[in-house]
């Protein structure tokens, strides 16, 4: 049987991005790059990245959140695969790859010189454990979904990993995010086990550009540049040292930006705007993201396990207006999981079901038994339990907390009351999480899309028990869909498809997905080279560098 070895297949590129991940612009009052550097002036210094929150866990196996896959992508492993600026893969871990002709067994060839930060050799052994745990329930791999058309894999050599899968579209995605563990700190560890690993936030061991130096935890993770990474992949980072700092108040990321010490501001709120756009410290860059927002209704609540009142709930908030008011246009209207920018997105789907109306949603609220019994502004069921929910939303967030505020405003007009609860990050975070009690009744949240849209393990009925089925949402024919369409490599066999997923979901309302937002990043200009793009906040990261004559800092960065 003839192998063939050739790039993805079929991925789901954005569609009207340009070249692909480059659509940024900068903006500020100070220039963008500049001029050139000399390449041997580059090296040295210590770059500070602002966080909102903290990462609580460093463990590709196990952590939930968007930070921390930014730094595992980037900073501290090393991918399988990593996309280029045009969103096809190219090495990394894999020097090649190859699949073979009846398209049932990929097989990826691994580098012979990356080397975990203890010195020791990354194998297709340490591959195979991260694959074989990722696998295993009890582990709790977020993105389990990514093999639902794998199957078993092996390692006949120190570095060749084999894997068996099923023919199907996009085949190669999951593996730009999917990283080696070394085998030889989890070879005796029990999957159930992992999320209380102290890999996770005492000592991970990576194998990627920068080192793991320390963590104090709710204020910095510290890593120091790999001397060692292989020059094929980018070589020694220019920066000495880079530190995650966590700061929860969005006033103190921005003013610790513009007084130089904070280097990187990652997600600046739009309402910091024009006085990012006025400094001559720092600018403005931003870029089309994977990212929207939206509103988990927890469906093992009785009062939102009826369409009608999700669809009511979805007319009564004003999607635009958030937009205008509080991302100062920097967003696009949401109806599905799907950004405007891929493919398959289809911009009617929400058309005449789940457009802003707030007397449609009054009178979907009382087709569904919800009226105002008693008079008092607030609608009650036919036993008279009023509509009054928690809504909560995460610290360190400004445009969640005004947008949180919105909805509980909007959602006041049309009889239901939502009280609003701000909590740290990592506790909700594992509240959604939470399989077994799914302790929430609503929750304002983000999302970054996957390059490949596979909405599995959100919205499919067998993914009930597994971490990110936040909504409890199940409905057979959705489900139907989200098996048939990773197999149809033909996208225009497959646009009809997509299209009825869309329209189902915007008629279910799992979710109301508010809007799909431009990325706001804020960069010091002393700091080059900085192009964020759809790929991650913190791409290119390694070829990040700071201005010779800037490299002396006010204080508090390092």
């Amino acid at each position: 049987m003839k192998a063939r070895s050739f790039p993805l297949l079929a991925l789901a590129l954005l569609a009207a991005c340009g070249d692909g991940a480059d659509a940024r612009r900068t903006a500020g009052g100070g220039a963008a790059d500049g001029p050139e550097v000399p390449e041997a002036q580059r090296f040295g210094g210590t770059g500070v990245v602002a966080l909102g929150a903290d990462i609580t866990d460093m463990n590709p196996l196990t952590s939930a959140d968007n930070n921390a896959n930014n730094i595992q992508s980037f900073v501290l492993f090393t991918p399988v695969v990593a996309l280029n600026e045009k969103l096809e893969p190219v090495p990394a871990l894999a020097r090649s790859w190859e699949l073979n002709a009846d398209s049932t067994e990929l097989t990826f060839h691994l580098r012979n010189d990356i080397r975990w930060q203890d010195g020791r050799k990354t194998t297709a052994y340490d591959l195979k454990l991260a694959y074989d745990l990722a696998r295993e329930k009890e582990t709790g791999y977020p993105n389990s979904s990514f093999w639902t058309y794998y199957g078993d894999a092996a390692a006949p050599d120190s570095f060749t990993f084999r894997v068996r899968l099923r023919p199907h579209a996009e085949y190669m995605d999951p593996w730009r995010t999917f990283f080696a563990v070394p085998s030889h700190i989890f070879k005796d560890a029990k999957p159930a086990e992992l999320r209380s690993h102290p890999f996770n936030t005492q000592r991970p061991v990576g194998n990627g550009p920068f080192r793991f130096v320390s963590r104090a935890p709710g204020q910095n993770w510290v890593f120091a540049a790999n001397p060692d990474y292989p020059a094929e992949l980018g070589g020694r980072p220019y920066l000495d040292r880079l530190i995650v700092r966590v700061i929860p108040e969005a006033a103190t990321r921005l003013t610790e930006l513009l007084n130089g010490t904070v280097d990187y501001y990652v997600q600046v709120t739009p309402e910091q705007l024009p006085q990012l756009e006025a400094s001559r410290n720092a600018r403005l860059v931003t870029f089309r993201n994977r990212s929207y927002a939206m509103v988990v209704w927890n469906q093992k609540r009785e009062m939102f396990q009826d369409a009608r009142v999700r669809r009511a709930l979805t007319m009564a908030i004003n999607k635009r207006g958030i937009i205008d008011g509080i991302l100062r246009g920097h967003g696009e209207v949401a109806h599905s999981s799907i950004p405007n920018i891929y493919w398959m997105a289809d911009s009617t789907a929400g058309r005449g079901i789940a457009d802003y109306d707030p007397a449609r949603a009054a009178a979907l609220l009382d087709s569904a038994g919800w009226t105002d019994r008693n008079r008092d502004g607030v609608r009650e069921n036919a036993q008279g339990k009023p509509f009054r929910f928690t809504l909560k939303t995460n610290t360190g967030n400004r445009e969640r907390a005004d947008l949180t505020e919105v909805i509980q405003s909007d959602l006041a007009k049309v009889g239901v009351d939502a009280r609003i609860q701000i909590v740290e990050f990592g506790t909700l975070i594992s509240q959604l999480n939470n399989v077994r009690e799914r302790p929430f009744e609503a929750v304002v949240m983000g999302w970054v899309s996957e390059f490949k849209i596979d909405d599995e393990n959100l919205f499919s009925c067998r993914r009930l028990d597994e971490p990110y089925q936040w909504p409890q949402y199940c409905n057979p024919r959705t489900t139907a869909l989200l098996d048939t369409l990773p197999r149809i490599v033909d996208r225009e066999q497959a646009r009809p498809l997509w299209r009825e997923y869309q329209r189902l979901i915007a008629q279910d309302q799992p979710y109301t997905f508010l809007y799909f937002q431009e990325r706001l990043e804020g960069v010091s200009n002393r700091m080059r080279n900085v192009h964020p793009d759809a790929r991650g906040d913190l791409v290119g990261i390694s070829k990040w560098y700071l201005l010779p004559n800037g490299r002396a800092r006010q204080g508090g960065g390092g």
